[in-house]
């Protein structure tokens, strides 16, 4: 079975066709497009499938950032289906209109291939209700579907599997911490193989100090936007998904790299927004493992997890109570193409580079939805 795998983000996409068989996925092809908008996408899959046709395409899976609480598994798409996920626009604005609408454009390309819809919400959907709960009253939450959902499912999902393998362990009595840092950030705990908390939550606001996105902040700060300053909630969008975050803080930019090459010049400002960055995700680290009752893996992934070597020792720093220990020269040269171990013989939590791969992991979804 040859899978092609639509990666859609709010300006970009991202492809790979695979050939599965006997459990193994072999890629054939891939590709990417890079600052389209909403209304390119169609054509962006155009491109990506007629550099497919030529290998043969039995099925097409579509990345879906937001399930909410009724698509809590991969999905086969139908017209009823369809339906019920437009009913969910509002809940991720920037990202669901898009990608429903590449779905439609894919099934007039593609009209007698089944497809199916791998939602990153649905990994969490094992969340414990004291931790998806927010403190609001009951029947309000209830009617309009206020709670933690949780983002990046398919990376976190992909990434705690292979750590697994890493460590040579069966799921069952373990307790991971998977940390998906790039532009977009969150980390995730998982018990027994299984999302237990994870930091983003009701959008993909929540959490970590990200590239252009606040994370966490005083809800009564908002209110104060809005009634003292007459802010419009246009406005605090704008500022807190797209103005925030290592942007904000740096007055640089948003790219680690950059950032990094300020501070060692002496920015203070991209000084301070590393700085944010790591002391989020060592906090979220801590309550996690509280959370988890013990630590046996950490594992760094995305685009600054895997390629940031100097992030991850900050991230590190201080964790040594939690029994973290770093081996230098490993964390240096891990880049992100293999699986890498980057504690120390001595660490009694084993810390791992995974890279990423959503689409093989939406490949694997497809398999489970239409059989092999």
């Amino acid at each position: 079975m040859n899978i092609l795998a639509l990666n859609a983000g709010s300006s970009s996409l991202k492809f790979r066709l695979f050939a599965v068989e006997g459990g193994t996925e072999t890629m054939l092809t891939e590709g990417e497009a890079e600052r389209v908008g909403e209304e390119a996408l169609s054509a962006a899959a155009k491109k990506a499938i007629d550099q497919c046709k030529p290998f043969g395409i039995d099925a097409v899976a579509h990345r879906l950032v937001h399930g909410g609480s009724k698509f809590t598994s991969a999905t086969r798409v139908s017209p009823d289906m369809l339906d019920e996920l437009k009913m969910l626009k509002g809940l991720d604005p920037l990202h669901n209109p898009g990608e429903i609408g590449l779905i439609e454009a894919t099934q007039k390309l593609l009209p007698d291939v089944p497809e199916v819809a791998c939602f990153d919400t649905a990994f969490h959907r094992t969340l414990p209700e004291v931790a998806y709960t927010y403190a609001l009253p009951h029947d309000l939450a209830e009617k309009f579907g206020l709670r933690r959902y949780g983002f990046h499912g398919l990376s976190h999902q992909y990434v705690s599997e292979r750590l697994l393998e890493c460590l040579g362990r069966d799921a069952k009595g373990t307790r991971l911490i998977t940390c998906h840092l790039g532009s977009g950030a969150s980390v995730c705990a998982e018990k027994d193989g299984e999302s237990v908390d994870t930091s983003m939550g009701m959008t993909p606001l929540e959490g970590l100090v990200m590239g252009t996105r606040s994370g966490d902040v005083d809800p009564g700060l908002l209110l104060y936007l809005l009634r003292e300053q007459n802010m419009t909630a246009e406005q605090l969008d704008g500022l807190l998904n797209k103005q925030s975050g290592l942007l904000g803080v740096s007055g640089v930019g948003s790219d680690m790299r950059d950032l990094e090459k300020a501070a060692g010049e002496g920015n203070a400002p991209a000084e301070l927004a590393l700085a944010l960055f790591a002391y989020r995700v060592r906090k979220y680290l801590g309550a996690y493992a509280a959370a988890l009752g013990g630590l046996d893996a950490v594992a760094f992934t995305g685009g600054i997890g895997e390629r940031s070597p100097a992030m991850r020792g900050r991230i590190c720093a201080g964790l040594e109570f939690l029994g973290v220990r770093l081996e230098a020269d490993a964390n240096t040269v891990a880049s992100g193409k293999d699986a890498v171990r980057i504690s120390s013989p001595d660490s009694s939590v084993a810390v791992w580079v995974i890279p990423t791969d959503e689409e093989r992991q939406m490949a694997r979804e497809v398999v489970g939805v239409l059989g092999a």
